[in-house]
């Protein structure tokens, strides 16, 4: 094994190239989605509801953009369709600029959505190609540092230049970084196993199969249902923490996350590579839940960012070894089908989980909301045994 590992190197350029361009898809996400329901209520009218479905309909895009992706990247070829979504993203970016109209903005969002979506599924792709099968668990979970990354410091700086400077300034960033991404793309060097791995196919006629990896479906529904717990973070950290007087502490929550993730990664990669996923998730789902308990009962700052740690142990160990065990058993010609399933109903989750907890809030208050959240993650560990779990290593 040790040999094995020896022989395939895991930084290789393409991966740390493809890593970074993943990283500004997601960090340019960040950047305009946290603030555009701020924008839309300050400079358009629009109601609170509206600006929340203005969040929605972009991973309503960005889910159209996965099932087409995973259903032609074959087709087509990894690198040429990673520029395609790179270029549409970037495109539909600079459409911002002169929207004025809550109409036109919808639209643009859900045209931006789906830019996004080929773009992540391209590299996600990517991605689990290029990583040696030895390690695709520590591989998958280095790559998927690009969007832990992304979600702590995409939040902050959004906040931080929108009311430093405008909402201009993000545009320009986000141009600029997109460009960039681009740039990365035309000198992405593909391997040549990479190159051969995909079989020249025409297009077939409709069918399911042609979108939804049926092996990745049990897990992707588990993701599923963990986006909509770690939407209750992202959706409702931000105003809980300024009603109980910890914003700032609030501030830091996703930093402490993105810190913790990093840090267990390293170990987390090897023992999915080595001890299999049930060794890793199972007590993945219990820390998160544990946070998630912490977050309801908070009343100090410390407190707050020890949660932020367990949900970095947690929630931010799912979500690679999730997409390792999505990808594990297919076909390469498969791959990514099975990477645009599993990311699809993950972002479906985080995208509508709002909707349904922001219903619940009225009643339950932000504390009882974070509770239910965490008995929620412990409902999904039994769903997780009874549709994956109990046929590990069978």
């Amino acid at each position: 094994m040790e040999e094995n590992t020896k022989k395939e190197p895991l930084w290789t350029a393409t991966f740390i190239n493809n890593m970074l361009i993943n990283f500004i898809f997601y960090l340019v996400f960040y950047l305009l989605t946290v603030i555009i329901g701020t924008v839309a209520v300050a400079d358009m009218g629009a109601s609170a509801s509206l600006a929340g479905i203005l969040s929605g309909i972009f991973i309503v895009g960005g889910f159209i953009g996965r099932l087409w992706t995973g259903n032609n990247i074959s087709r087509i070829g990894q690198k040429k369709t990673l520029i395609i979504g790179t270029i549409i993203y970037l495109l539909f970016t600079l459409f911002y600029f002169f929207i004025h109209s809550i109409t036109l903005l919808l639209i643009i969002r859900l045209l931006h959505g789906i830019g996004f979506g080929i773009a992540a599924t391209a590299s996600g792709t990517l991605a689990g190609l290029v990583v040696p099968t030895t390690r695709r668990g520590e591989g998958i979970g280095y790559y998927a540092l690009s969007v832990t990354l992304a979600s702590a410091i995409g939040p902050f700086l959004s906040i931080f230049l929108y009311h430093t400077f405008n909402y201009t300034v993000l545009l320009v960033l986000s141009t600029v970084l997109l460009i960039l991404a681009l740039g990365g793309e035309m000198i992405l060097s593909i391997p040549d196993h990479v190159k051969t791995a995909y079989k020249k196919i025409e297009k077939k006629a409709f069918s399911w199969a042609n979108y939804f990896e049926k092996t990745a479906l049990p897990i992707a529904f588990i993701a599923f249902l963990m986006g909509i717990a770690y939407s209750s973070i992202l959706s409702f950290l931000a105003n809980f923490t300024a009603e109980i007087g910890l914003a700032t502490a609030g501030s830091f929550f996703f930093l402490v996350y993105a810190i913790f993730s990093l840090a267990s990664r390293p170990v987390t990669g090897r023992l999915f590579d080595s001890r299999g996923e049930n060794f890793v998730l199972y007590p993945a789902f219990v820390i998160f839940s544990l946070g998630l308990a912490l977050i309801a009962g908070t009343h100090a700052s410390i407190i707050l960012l020890i949660a932020a740690a367990l949900v970095g142990l947690g929630f931010g160990s799912f979500s690679p070894f999730g997409q390792a065990v999505a990808i594990r058993d297919v076909k390469p010609e498969r791959l990514g089908i099975a990477t645009s399933t599993f990311f699809g109903l993950y972002d479906m989750g985080v995208g509508f989980g709002p909707f349904g907890l922001g219903l619940l809030e009225p009643f339950t208050g932000y504390r009882n909301l974070y509770l239910i959240s965490a008995g929620f993650v412990l409902v999904i560990i039994f769903i997780y045994w009874l549709i994956h779990g109990r046929r590990v290593g069978k």
